[in-house]
């Protein structure tokens, strides 16, 4: 899975906002697409769902 850095958009729990944030893709434990990274205004770590991961 490429790692490079796009912007998704996603909820703050600390902000109790959507907010667009930079984050990279990477694999959970139960095997989703997750977009990470940190909020521009807190700097609490945003989590966004993608979908499953293709099995290659």
């Amino acid at each position: 899975m490429a790692t490079k850095t796009q912007s998704y958009n996603g909820y703050c729990v600390k902000c109790k906002e959507k907010r667009d944030f930079e984050g990279s893709v990477e694999v959970s434990k139960t095997g989703m697409n997750m977009a990470k990274g940190k909020c521009p205004v807190c700097g609490t770590t945003m989590n966004r769902i993608l979908g499953k991961a293709n099995k290659a």
